[in-house]
This record gives structure tokens, sequence and C-alpha cells, in this order.
């Protein structure tokens, strides 16, 4: 049975200066949604999403915002140039793996009746640029 939730990544203390935003579709046929300057201060951004049981009974996750293959889904945050911005040198993505999301944790979700699911993920990377590529130990909670 598909439903639908509610996913909030909170990208901590961002590079200064640099939009950033959700990625709607693929390749080069995307939008940028909420888009954001960020201040230096933690920017915050909401997608839903559809979930659905796979063939093993793993969560796969459907919509507009996801990537990748169903096993390995995640959602990519749009930085600098990839979100629009043109008078930065930054032209840079991050992913957000959804594989730390559990059928226990959606259901904790529904239960406690929380508005999302949530991550928090450095907004600075090794360079002191944009946090890009993969974002390590991503783990989605559900905040009480």
């Amino acid at each position: 049975m598909e439903r639908e939730i509610k996913l909030r990544i909170i990208l901590e203390k961002p590079t200064p200066a640099t939009d950033f935003g959700i990625q709607e579709g693929s390749g080069h046929n995307y939008a940028v949604l909420q888009k954001q300057k960020s201040t230096g201060e933690d920017l915050t951004f909401e997608a839903s999403v559809r979930v659905k049981p796979s063939a093993d009974g793993s969560p796969v996750f459907l919509g507009a915002v996801t990537q990748g293959s169903p096993k390995e889904r995640f959602v990519y945050i749009d930085i600098g140039r990839a979100a629009g911005q043109l008078d930065t040198l930054w032209s840079r993505r991050l992913k957000i793996p959804l594989k730390s999301i559990t059928w226990e944790l959606i259901q904790q979700l529904e239960t406690t009746q929380q508005a999302a699911l949530e991550v928090r993920v450095p907004g600075v990377g090794k360079d002191g640029g944009p946090n890009c590529g993969g974002a390590k130990n991503v783990l989605f909670t559900c905040p009480q």
C-alpha cells in the first residue's frame, strides 16, 4: 500500500551568499524548489515523497524529488549554479540518501503524529565550500 510522508532536510550553517534548493526532476530538465540564499544560518527544506513496499518488502520512495535506483533513492540539494545562481563559483549538488528510512521509522512518524522525518547535514565540505557529493552518515529521525 502506497502512502505519503514528509521529509525535512536541515542544512547546518551552509556557505554564505550561496543559493540552495531541492531538485525536482532529473537530467537537464529539472526545477529548483524552495531556493534559499544562505546567510550562514541553518536552512530547512521540506518535501513530500510517496513510499511503497518493494518486492523484498523494503521501502521504495517515489515522486518528483526522488532520484536514483529503487534501492538507492536520494534527494538532491542543488547548490550555486546548479540552483540557478549565476554570480557564484560554486556549481554543486548534495545527495541526501533515503536508505536510513525504515518501515519502523515511518510507523513511528504516523504513530506520534509528527509532521516530518528529519535529517541534519553539514552545510560546509572539507574544502571550505558547500558540502557536495554524497552526504555521509545520514540518519533520518522522527523528532520528538
